[in-house]
C-alpha cells in the first residue's frame, strides 16, 4: 500500500547524527543534572550546580542543537553566570572524543603515553611550623580554613570541569583526598595524559567556587538566648520579640545583586605536578599515595602527638562547630535564619552533619573520586565482574533467570515485609554470604597448602 504523501511545500527535516562535540556536551549535561538532583534530595545548596546547568545549556545551543535539554526543569533562583572580575577567562576548545592525552614518539620509533600525578592544596591561612601548627594562632584564619574544608569537594568538581574545557577532551582521573599536617584538605590526582605546568597554573587561577548563602557574619542568638520552636506556625521565633525568623527561601530572596557570596573557595597558588610512566618506580609510589589512606578516617591520617597539635585541632573543630555546613544545618539559627526543612529540636553548635564530626575535619565529601570512564567499563560491567568473581570463589553456578518471575510486592501480600524487617533480613543474608565467602577462602588456602612442593594450584 503506497505511503501517504506530505503536503506540497512542507518537507520534514532530516535528522543528522550528532557530532562528537554535541555528544560530549549532552553527556556532561546529563551528569551535571544527576549531581544537581542528588544534591537537592540531600538538602544541599544547588545554586552553583544550577549555574553550571545554565552554562551547559548555552554550550549545547552553541553546538548547533535545537530545543531544550530539560523543558520541564523546575524553577530556580537565577544568579548571574558572569565570571568574577578577579578570575581570568579560559579559552573554549573544540571537544575531541578521546579520553587520554596524546602519545609521544621516541627516537628509536617506540611510542609512549605518559600520565600525570598532580597534588592541589588549599591557600595559606597563616604561617605554620614544621609540626603543622600555626606560628601565631591568634592571626591564623580558622574561619576561612573551616569554610574551605566545607566546600573543598565542590571546588574540585569545578576544577575538573574547567580542565576538561581547557584541554578539549574528556579527561579521566583517579583522585584521593587527605588532610595535610596543618589539617587542611589536599587532593592527589592521577590523570591519563600530560598537562603542562603553565596550563595547570592557568586553569587553577581561573577556578573558583561561589556559595550563595545568606550572610553568616553577625551572630544574633548565642548561649541560652536561642530561638524557640512554635508548634502552631511550625517554625522558630525570636525569644525577645516573638517575631518569626525569616525562612530559608526568604533569606535567599533577600540576597541582592550587589551582595557578596557567603564564601568563595579557591586552591592555593602552590601545586605539584609530576610525569609518570607505566610500570615505573614512580608509578608504584603514586599508587601508594592514592591508596594508603583509603581505610582510615580523615582525622586518623595525622595523629596529634603534642599539646600544640591538639590545641590546633581543637581550635579548628571550634571554628567548624558554628559554621553552616548545608541549607539544613541547625547553625543558621545562630544567625537569625530558619534552616531549610526546619523541624523542632534544632540548636546551633549541635548539627549532626558529617562535616561537623571531628573525624572528618570539615570535609564531608567522598575520599575517593573517580571519573566514570577511568576503567573503560560501565557500572553494569563492574557489577558483572564482582558477581562472576564471587560465584567462582564460592564454587557455584549462576542462577538461570528463566526460572524466576519478578513482580512488585504489595502490602496486602502474605509474604510482605515492612522496612525494618527487610533491613534485618538483608543484614542476615549479608552475614550468611560473608560466612560462606570466608569458608570458601579457607578451603582454598587449605588445598593450596597441601599441594606438593613445586606445584601451584
Amino acid at each position: 500500500m503506497p505511503g501517504r504523501l506530505a503536503p506540497r511545500g512542507r518537507t520534514r527535516p532530516r535528522s543528522r547524527p550528532g557530532t562528537d562535540d554535541q555528544r560530549f556536551w549532552v553527556e556532561t549535561r546529563a551528569e551535571a543534572q544527576q549531581l544537581r538532583d542528588q544534591a537537592a534530595d540531600a538538602g544541599h545548596d544547588t545554586t552553583d550546580l544550577d549555574e553550571l546547568l545554565t552554562e551547559l545549556d548555552e554550550e549545547i545551543t552553541d553546538a548547533g542543537m535545537r530545543g531544550k535539554v530539560a523543558p520541564a526543569k523546575p524553577a530556580w533562583r537565577h544568579r548571574s553566570t558572569r565570571r568574577r572580575q578577579d578570575a581570568p577567562d579560559l579559552p573554549r576548545r573544540k571537544i575531541s572524543p578521546r579520553t587520554v592525552g596524546k602519545a609521544y614518539a621516541a627516537p628509536d620509533g617506540k611510542t609512549f603515553r605518559p600520565s600525570l600525578f598532580v597534588t592541589l592544596t588549599c591557600p595559606s591561612y597563616g604561617r605554620i611550623g614544621p609540626d603543622g601548627t600555626p606560628a601565631d594562632p591568634g592571626t591564623y584564619d580558622y574561619d576561612h580554613a573551616a569554610r574551605d574544608a566545607l566546600t573543598f569537594a565542590a571546588l574540585f568538581d569545578r576544577f575538573i570541569q574547567n580542565l576538561r574545557r581547557y584541554l578539549g577532551y574528556d579527561l579521566q582521573y583517579f583522585a584521593a583526598i587527605e588532610p595535610q599536617r596543618r589539617l587542611a584538605p589536599h587532593v592527589h590526582i592521577a590523570i591519563r595524559g600530560t598537562v603542562s605546568r603553565a596550563e595547570l597554573r592557568r586553569v587553577l587561577a581561573a577556578t573558583y567556587h561561589q556559595v550563595w548563602w545568606p550572610a553568616a557574619s553577625a551572630v544574633k542568638f548565642d548561649g541560652d538566648d536561642l530561638p524557640v520552636w512554635d508548634e502552631g506556625i511550625g517554625g522558630y521565633l525570636d525569644p525577645a520579640t516573638g517575631e518569626v525568623l525569616p525562612t530559608w527561601d526568604q533569606a535567599l530572596d533577600a540576597i541582592g545583586a550587589e551582595d557578596e557570596p557567603w564564601h568563595v573557595a579557591r586552591f592555593g597558588d602552590r601545586f605539584d605536578a609530576q610525569g609518570v610512566l607505566a610500570r615505573s618506580k614512580d608509578a608504584s609510589r603514586c599508587i601508594g599515595y592514592l591508596t594508603k589512606y583509603l581505610t582510615k578516617q580523615v582525622a586518623d591520617c595525622h595523629q596529634a602527638d603534642t599539646d600544640t597539635q591538639r590545641a590546633h585541632a581543637g581550635r579548628l573543630a571550634e571554628a567548624l562547630r558554628f559554621q553552616p555546613c548545608s541549607p539544613t544545618c541547625a547553625n543558621w539559627l545562630r544567625y537569625g535564619i530558619q534552616p531549610k526543612n526546619v523541624r523542632p529540636g534544632l540548636a546551633p553548635g549541635r548539627c549532626k552533619g558529617k562535616a561537623h564530626d571531628t573525624d572528618h575535619l570539615g570535609y564531608a565529601g567522598r575520599r575517593v573520586l573517580v571519573s566514570r570512564k577511568w576503567s573503560g567499563k560501565t557500572l553494569a560491567d563492574h557489577r558483572a565482574d564482582r558477581k562472576d568473581w564471587l560465584l567462582r570463589t564460592l564454587g557455584v553456578s549462576a542462577t538461570d533467570p528463566a526460572r524466576y518471575v519478578w513482580e512488585p510486592v504489595a502490602p496486602s501480600d502474605p509474604d510482605y515485609l515492612d522496612h525494618p524487617r527487610r533491613l534485618l533480613h538483608a543484614v542476615a543474608d549479608r552475614a550468611r554470604w560473608q560466612a560462606a565467602l570466608n569458608e570458601a577462602r579457607r578451603r582454598a588456602a587449605d588445598i593450596g597448602g597441601m599441594l606438593p612442593a613445586g606445584r601451584a594450584a
